[in-house]
């Protein structure tokens, strides 16, 4: 699977999600998987206790979606996606978290983590949240958009020499650089296509290629890298 696979890209689109639980509950990981396993587009692989566990299970096995507790002893979740998606590009992890807005949590999407849940978010809510990110998608789009920008709201803004250093959007076209931009706004699939009046494949080739040409991993990091080049404004306080 390349860069910028996912777990619906050729053959794969007939397999189940395989997925990873992370916790160092057992009972939570318990009932994650039977949670999961409701789902027969979804295969629960394994589950483990802390993040150096997570890394070794994703080096020795093909692993779509790490579902991460963010807080636990040892090496946290934190750490630990930013090793999961340096080792396995095409690997999403979901971070989980007993709050909705953490610091902690800004900090596993600036390392590679594609979405968060809260530990108490609804059964199918999550079977949703997995499959999504499989398909290479946004857990939670298109509200994730405003929630990262929030996230970043403490960060500091992007240095001027950054931002002046190179163009962003280098070799995206005029009509990728629209949905690149509506992707930053949190617009889904549905309404870009209205809004570009474009067919739904249409939209979905245009922001593979986006993802594609910018080495972004999902919609939640053109969100970022629309925020950190200042293509979009630093939200209120």
């Amino acid at each position: 699977m390349g860069p910028h696979g996912t777990a619906t890209d050729q053959g794969a689109a007939l397999r189940p999600v395989r997925t990873l639980l992370v916790d160092d509950q057992v009972p939570l990981r318990r009932a994650l998987g039977t949670v999961l396993s409701a789902d027969p587009g979804i295969e629960v692989v394994g589950d483990v206790g802390d993040g150096r566990a997570a890394i070794e299970a994703v080096r020795s096995q093909g692993i779509d979606v790490v579902l991460m507790d963010i807080r636990m002893p040892g090496l946290d979740g934190v750490g630990a996606t930013r090793e999961v998606t340096r080792l396995s590009p095409s690997t999403r992890v979901l971070i989980l978290t007993t709050f909705d807005a953490d610091e902690l949590v800004a900090a596993a999407v600036r390392a590679g983590a594609s979405g968060y849940l809260t530990k108490d978010t609804r059964p199918s809510a999550l079977r949703q949240a997995v499959r999504d990110v499989a398909a290479g998608t946004s857990a939670l789009a298109p509200g994730v958009a405003a929630t990262v920008i929030g996230l970043l709201r403490e960060a500091p803004a992007p240095a001027p020499e950054r931002e002046a250093a190179a163009d962003p959007l280098h070799g995206l076209t005029p009509r990728e650089v629209d949905v690149f931009t509506l992707i930053a706004a949190g617009r889904s699939n549905a309404e870009i296509c209205a809004e570009l009046f474009l067919s739904e494949n249409t939209v979905k080739t245009h922001v593979r290629a986006v993802l594609m040409k910018l080495g972004l991993r999902d919609r939640v990091h053109v969100v970022i890298h629309a925020y950190e080049h200042g293509l979009i404004r630093r939200p209120p306080a």
